[in-house]
């Protein structure tokens, strides 16, 4: 049994949990990693704060709790101290990294953040609280992101992010080399449909999703065609889907409730000869991982879907047409692939 002591510890980290991450957000917004990352050594704390304009005073504190969170390191010499990235940083939070988390850590500071102190509601009642994030009478989410550009961007933005950092595992998971038509529903911009090119250069993706989350990426996708990639604007509860031999539903399925998910995966195995589904999937005893379960939360504050295991993902599979069903665990995020 853990000590008093021990179990403090604990305590401690988890109340104050969210501080660290608005700590995190806050250098990011303020430039702290990028201006160290370019300096490619140590500043002093009155440096930083001249060269980024900020007191001194709260420059250098927010500088001291990040050497503390192992964000970065400080080196003292002549009684003062100086500072630099941690190896971390500079993979994570330099926007300039190719691994870069940075609008992804500024999407969950400034957008959920906010959104989870709705949670003992959503808790209460069982629903999502998308009217009181929004302060509108819409109860769709992705109608509230796609009514502000801004605001749909910064989402893109963040899950450009997350797709740079396990795209590459999730696509290698299982052999696709023989599907060459492939269409990534609901895939917002080509971060991942590149991810895909990359590793099956003679296929070509196409992105279907909402006129307004097409449009937006478009403006940002200039070069798309030249690496095999289209954009198609609709609705696939509602409208035809692009022909193709292989689907993707990358974090597209935790969005809806198992009547929604069988009927599009029942349109998608008439379409089709497979289809990929990329989520957080619990352990089968629903005893984590710790990850699917917060998300699980958060999707309880946002939208109407949920996490699941890998045998309701067979089931939902099965029951819609596919018969070879596999499941591949990664590191973050884990992929399902069922065929005809």
């Amino acid at each position: 049994m853990d000590s008093t002591e021990e179990l403090a510890k604990i305590l401690f980290q988890h109340q104050h949990g969210f501080i660290i991450t608005k700590i995190m957000s806050t250098a990011c917004e303020l430039g702290v990693f990028d201006l160290l990352l370019e300096s490619g050594g140590f500043l002093s704390s009155a440096e930083i704060a001249e060269r980024l304009g900020t007191s001194h005073m709260g420059m250098q504190r927010l500088l001291e709790v990040c050497v503390g969170s192992k964000l970065l390191r400080m080196e003292r010499k002549d009684n003062e101290g100086f500072y630099g990235n941690t190896d971390l940083a500079n993979l994570f939070l330099a926007k300039s990294s190719p691994k870069s988390q940075y609008q992804y850590t500024r999407f969950f500071a400034d957008f959920l953040y906010s959104g989870l102190q709705n949670l003992t509601k959503a808790v209460r009642e069982g629903k999502h609280q998308v009217p009181l994030l929004f302060d509108t009478s819409e109860k769709n989410i992705y109608t509230n992101f796609c009514s502000s550009e801004e605001r749909l961007q910064g989402f893109q933005n963040a899950m450009e992010d997350a797709w740079s950092l396990y795209g590459q595992e999730v696509i290698s998971a299982f052999d696709l080399s023989g599907f060459h038509i492939v269409c990534d529903l609901g895939g917002g911009s080509d971060a991942f449909a590149k991810q895909y090119i990359s590793l099956y250069p003679n296929s070509t993706v196409t992105i279907f999703d909402l006129p307004e989350v097409v449009e937006n990426a478009k403006k940002s996708s200039l070069f798309s065609e030249e690496y095999r990639i289209n954009f198609q604007s609709g609705d696939f509860f509602n409208d035809p889907i692009p022909e193709a031999d292989l689907y993707i539903l990358a974090r597209v399925v935790h969005s809806w409730d198992d009547e929604k998910c069988l009927a599009l995966l029942k349109k998608l195995h008439k379409a089709g000869c497979g289809v990929l589904i990329v989520e957080m999937v619990l352990n089968e005893d629903r005893s984590g991982p710790l990850a699917a379960h917060i998300f699980s939360i958060l999707l309880l504050i946002v939208l109407e879907g949920k996490e699941r295991t890998a045998s309701e993902y067979n089931a939902l599979l099965g029951a819609a047409g596919f018969k070879d069903v596999q499941f591949k665990k990664g590191q973050l995020l884990d992929a399902v692939y069922g065929r005809k």
